[in-house]
């Protein structure tokens, strides 16, 4: 293969990763900005439903500006379009909820578009002082001559000391420009956003190896100890064997060097506080920066959430489904062993026996729930004497405050109203006018109860009933109303 037709085929290679694929497609820019809008920098998981909720928002949102290419379907539509691309990926979180969380493919996507977006500084002093001192720094911890290390070394501390002295003399302090700030926090934020991308491609390496462990031991075509030892012999230089697994190690020893988390602080905290970087950095951007740490140990977080969650799933099928599914099957073997030794004892050698391939099942109409349990036969413990002592003491006022309606006062008192002994025109004001004792809520029964019995009819109007309970707290009923009828139509209407 020629030269220029290798060069295609890994080009090729290149635009066929989801990366490409989603910054390739006709609709790019409006999926990028619904992740960045969803997912923000951290990436954080997000519950499936809300998420679908989401992406139906921010689509009807940008129809409103009359953005054209929007693509259509809902929410949970898209999603699953957008899994298929390898740009989402749905799993469980500690709860056992449905949560949705961009892949590396999609992260790396929108890094690239935020380097894109921000403006990038051109060929600068800084830049190439960056250089510079990267190589330094990379040969002197590489260069395999002891001496040139040696060398290397005395050189720097040379010119640290030379500057180190200068500034303790008093000498002139050399400011940096607002060019080659705004040049370092560029490089700086490249630098950062590029770190959940980097923690998301970890996750999924160890999602890989557990499904092809898994695979394996579905499969069936090894011996189960063959698998488990291959699985801990990968899980031991898992760290060592992948680019994915050296760059977690390196991150993890770093950040448990709490004197190195600490300086990473102090040096963020000191470059934030500078008098240009209020001029240079918007409030995302020195949000950005001063999260760095939590950032970094989100991520080792989730990495390491998922690397538990792969040990434990794959410790339970070894424990628990290997084992049982051996045992039985040595039963099962067993007991055909035997059934067969007993036909042949009796039958000759050319003797046939049909045998099915599958057993047959077993018709049950009902399997017993519960068994006898003798706790459910002891009797309870007898019902002791009750001390009369003990009971409590209620007069005959509380006790008739305590019970039903009073109809005989109540009839009483509904004859005086009747005769025009007491002034009342419905019950409602019959009752207002009771004394305390029959104004009870449950005399409110009584009067219905005595108003049914003479057929008295109601009105669709409702009117209030005031009642004062025992304890003196007030109680107002809603009821419809009554009128009480004329003593005169009443008293015309007895002789006849």
């Amino acid at each position: 293969m020629s030269e220029i037709a290798s060069e295609l085929a890994r080009v090729k290679g290149a635009f066929a990763q989801p990366t490409l694929t989603l910054l390739h497609q006709r609709q790019a820019p409006v999926v990028i900005t619904i992740f960045r809008a969803a997912f923000g920098r951290n990436n954080k998981p997000i519950p499936t439903a809300r998420l679908h909720s989401q992406v139906e928002e921010h689509l009807a949102g940008m129809r409103a500006v009359s953005e054209e290419d929007v693509p259509t379907g809902s929410g949970r539509d898209l999603c699953h379009r957008w899994m298929r691309g390898q740009w989402l990926v749905r799993s469980l979180d500690e709860l056992g909820n449905e949560v949705y969380s961009l892949t590396s493919h999609a992260q790396q996507a929108l890094e690239l578009v935020k380097n894109l977006a921000r403006d990038r500084a051109t060929l600068s002093e800084h830049r190439i002082a960056t250089i510079l001192g990267t190589v330094r720094r990379f040969n002197a911890e590489a260069n395999p001559d002891r001496g040139a290390r040696v060398a290397l070394l005395d050189e720097e501390i040379s010119r640290l000391t030379a500057e180190r002295d200068r500034l303790v003399e008093g000498a002139e302090l050399p400011s940096a420009s607002e060019d080659y700030m705004l040049e370092g926090f560029t490089e700086l934020l490249s630098l950062v956003s590029a770190l959940p991308s980097d923690f998301a491609r970890v996750e999924e390496r160890f999602a890989t190896i557990r499904g092809e462990i898994l695979a394996a031991f579905r499969a069936e075509d090894r011996p189960a100890g063959e698998v488990i030892d291959d699985y801990l012999a990968r899980a031991d230089a898992l760290m060592t064997a992948t680019p994915e697994g050296r760059a977690f190690e390196g991150a993890f020893a770093l950040l448990r060097d709490e004197e190195l988390v600490g300086r990473l602080r102090e040096d963020l905290g000191a470059l934030l506080d500078h008098p240009l970087s209020a001029a240079i950095l918007a409030d995302a951007d020195r949000a950005e920066l001063r999260g760095t740490v939590r950032l970094v140990r989100d991520g080792l977080d989730r990495v390491l959430a998922q690397r538990s969650r792969v040990t434990a799933t794959l410790k339970e099928y070894i424990v628990s489904h290997d084992a049982a599914r051996d045992r039985e099957l040595e039963r099962t073997l067993r007991q055909v062993e035997s059934e067969l030794m007993t036909w042949m004892a009796t039958t000759g050698p050319r003797a046939t026996h049909d045998v099915p391939l599958l057993p047959l099942r077993a018709s049950v109409d009902h399997l017993r729930e519960r068994f006898y349990d003798p706790a459910d036969d002891v009797l309870p413990d007898p019902i002791g004497v009750a001390d009369p002592d003990e009971a409590p003491r209620l007069s005959l006022g509380e006790l008739k405050a305590q019970g039903g309606p009073q109809l005989g006062p109540l009839r009483q008192r509904l004859e005086d109203a009747l005769r025009d002994i007491v002034p009342a025109d419905t019950l409602g004001e019959l009752f207002d006018g009771l004394e305390p004792a029959l104004r009870r809520p449950v005399e409110i029964f009584g009067l219905l109860h005595l108003a049914a019995d003479r057929d008295w009819t109601t009105e669709d109007v409702l009117e209030t009933f005031a009642a004062l309970r025992p304890d003196g707290s007030t109680r107002t009923f809603a009821v419809p109303r009554t009128p009480l009828p004329d003593p005169d139509l009443e008293h015309q209407e007895s002789p006849a």
